[in-house]
């Protein structure tokens, strides 16, 4: 008797160690239909984790690991698994749970799927028809005038009184003889031959004459007519009736993969440019690393050390309290090349953001000594305006630049003197745009000096443009967060309707415009601009002029980063200025910000500011296309392009977002439709569980 608790506890040790079922392999499936999470559960008694290898982007699980039952929970984020094409109706993923339990272990799967928010509609053309007087006007046009018109289109009342009046014999019954007599009598007068009458069908009748207000007035006057009106004549449509111009496509070896000028629209813009009136010379200081002056593709494009070019670094020798060596041995001068040092390896930053302004055009001496060297390189966005480039050196060889040396610099490019080891300089050339492709998270105190600079140059009539900073964050660079300046952050392209912000750009409220800066190919590459360099995909990233210091001799180089876009924008605010189409600093970026293309969430916002600049919208340039196309960007900075059908129609999937539907033209042959100065149609519209279904209707773009 004394046993039988024993026997009961064993029993119950042995129940508690007996293994439970194992999952199958695969589980079930979660359909999360148009929710953004789901749950699955499946009853276990081992230990079990989930293999974060095979989640997609789009999807999350919690928790990642456990033991006893299985109860997880799917998340979806569909942005990051939705296509630019926008063309996938659900997105489906195979969530793989490795588990163990006593001795056994396997994996199951559990199969996700996510249907997509459905977006319908059609971009319709408007009517292009040319003449005053088409589509049923009921009296002639003034003075008896008519558009260019072939004969005239009449319909009647009635089957019989058309076949009268093309000649045919009808009964009495089926029109009245006076009604007969009258409609003869209005034909005749027009003196119109049988021969040149023609069924239109449905009562409709095609008459050629030769006086076509005449016959007008006595169609309308015929009781027996509907409607009367010209024949006219119908033109093939170009932009305002006039013929595109063709966009200037540079020969240079290299200019095929400087994307960046394409979607700035600089097609038509040198097209622009080759009919003259870019003519007022304008100086854009580059506050930089220096530059290489004997770089074949700048030749011509620089000031010289005797024409204002500056080197504003100190220099102290090894046996010094405080040494300093800024790389080239001395201290401030007027040579503010770029120098080699013995241990320097990389490229010259200064000479690569000088070259996206002002790179020379067209074939150029081979540098000597090196027969691999091209001879045309790139191109500069300048071309055949008067824009010249300021070098002053304020980043040392390390790459280091000091808060005292970029105010002095500033100042001394706006035109102010300043005062460096007891000598004082003084700019001969003051510069209309300061181009700053550096910066850094100093903070608001420290950065005070460098914001008093910018606000001596803003107040001479300096535009100050500066990097906003390649942080991966939303922590303000300065001095591109100082007041007046231009904080200008990066886009990339993102293989659709629109580019894409550069996730390294910072975001921030003092960002003021987008330009493109290229893709970080080390957080993965990507190919959309479509060129090939020595025969492979070439990045998305900015090409333009370097210098090789491991061999002496000029190179080109691909770079990433808001110092690219910087000067993206220097260049264009030069290129208005030396138009004419603006006078000053404030009326230039006025009309910059006016221009540019609204990207991510309407209105001004912390990734774009006012958007991507527009070059050809801001300098007016003529259209060299003009293509009917779809753009559809969400406020989170997703930009999608789905595909309209031979009526224009398109359907979307797309993620839960607000989005921005612009159906428009595209007359500067940039990609981008509906951009300022061409005709769009915009609707917004909010999808999600709460609306996954959308129909917009028409878009008809107008100017």
């Amino acid at each position: 008797m004394k046993r039988a608790p024993v026997l009961l506890t064993l029993a119950l040790l042995l129940a508690a160690c007996t293994p439970g079922t194992p999952p199958t392999p695969s589980a079930q499936t979660v359909p999360l239909g148009t929710a953004t999470t789901g749950t699955a559960s499946q009853a276990f008694s081992g230990t079990w984790e989930v293999d974060t290898a095979s989640l997609p982007a789009w999807l999350t699980v919690s928790p990642l690991s456990g033991s006893g039952p299985m109860a997880l929970k799917f998340t979806a984020d569909r942005a990051q698994g939705t296509p630019a094409t926008a063309d996938q109706p659900q997105l489906s993923a195979a969530v793989t749970v490795s588990w163990k339990q006593g001795g056994q272990s396997g994996k199951t799967t559990f199969t996700v799927t996510a249907d997509q928010y459905t977006l319908t509609g059609r971009v319709v053309d408007a009517a292009r028809i040319q003449g005053s007087d088409v589509g049923g006007a009921k009296s002639p046009s003034p003075a008896g005038q008519v558009p260019e018109a072939r004969g005239v289109i009449v319909k009647y009342r009635s089957a019989a009184a058309q076949a009268v009046a093309l000649g045919r014999a009808v009964s009495a019954a089926s029109l009245s003889t006076a009604a007969q007599a009258t409609t003869r009598q209005t034909v005749d007068r027009l003196n119109v031959p049988r021969a040149a009458r023609d069924d239109l069908g449905g009562r409709t009748v095609h008459l050629e004459t030769d006086d076509v207000a005449g016959a007008l007035a006595a169609l309308r006057a015929d009781p027996n007519v509907e409607y009367a009106v010209p024949n006219a004549v119908l033109h093939g449509q170009q932009v305002s009736g006039q013929a595109l111009a063709a966009p200037v496509v540079p020969t240079d070896q290299y200019a095929g993969l400087q994307w960046a000028y394409r979607l700035l629209g600089y097609g038509a813009v040198w097209r622009d440019m080759e009919a003259g009136g870019y003519t007022r010379p304008v100086t854009v200081a580059v506050v930089d690393t220096g530059v290489r002056f004997d770089h074949p593709d700048l030749q011509g494009a620089l000031y010289g050390p005797d024409e204002g070019a500056l080197d504003v670094l100190g220099f102290r020798p090894a046996t010094d309290t405080h040494p300093y060596d800024n790389g080239d041995g001395d201290g401030p001068d007027t040579d503010p090349t770029d120098p080699n040092t013995p241990t320097r390896t990389g490229g010259s930053h200064g000479t690569h953001v000088t070259g996206i302004i002002a790179a020379r055009w067209g074939e150029m001496p081979r540098f000597p000594g090196c027969e691999a060297c091209s001879t045309s390189g790139v191109v500069g966005a300048a071309y055949k305006a008067p824009v010249k480039v300021l070098p002053i050196r304020v980043i040392d060889a390390a790459d280091n630049a000091e808060v005292a040396d970029v105010v002095n610099a500033v100042r001394y490019a706006a035109g102010l003197d300043i005062t460096l080891e007891g000598k004082t300089y003084h700019n001969p050339h003051p510069a209309q745009v300061i181009n700053l492709s550096l910066g850094g998270d100093v903070g608001t105190d420290t950065a005070r000096p460098m914001c008093e600079a910018v606000a001596d140059a803003t107040h001479a009539g300096a535009l100050v443009v500066v990097a906003a900073g390649n942080g991966y964050g939303s922590v303000p660079y300065y001095p591109a967060a100082c007041e007046g300046a231009v904080a200008v952050g990066a886009v990339t392209l993102s293989g659709s309707s629109a580019p894409s912000h550069a996730g390294y750009s910072n975001s921030y409220p003092q960002v003021m415009l987008a330009a493109p800066g290229g893709v970080d190919i080390n957080r993965g590459p990507t190919y959309f601009n479509g060129a090939k360099l020595n025969g492979e995909p070439y990045p998305d990233q900015i090409f333009s002029t370097d210098w090789n210091y491991a061999k002496n001799q000029p190179m080109y180089q691909s770079y990433a980063g808001t110092s690219q876009a910087a000067p993206q924008v220097s260049a264009l605010a030069a290129l208005l200025l030396s138009k004419g189409v603006t006078q000053g600093r404030d009326d230039t970026l006025a009309r910059l910000v006016a221009t540019a293309t609204d990207l991510g969430t309407p209105g001004r916002d912390e990734d774009f500011g006012y958007g991507l600049i527009n070059a050809a919208a801001a300098l007016g340039a003529p259209a060299v296309s003009d293509t009917l196309g779809l753009r559809v960007q969400g406020s989170r900075g997703r930009v999608f392009q789905p595909a309209l059908d031979a009526l224009g129609r398109f359907t979307a999937y797309l993620p839960d977002d607000t989005f921005q539907v612009i159906g428009g033209r595209d007359r500067n042959g940039n990609g981008l439709v509906g951009e300022a100065n061409e005709p769009r149609a915009e609707k917004e519209v909010t999808l999600g569980p709460a609306q996954p279904r959308a129909d917009l209707g028409d878009l008809t773009p107008t100017p």
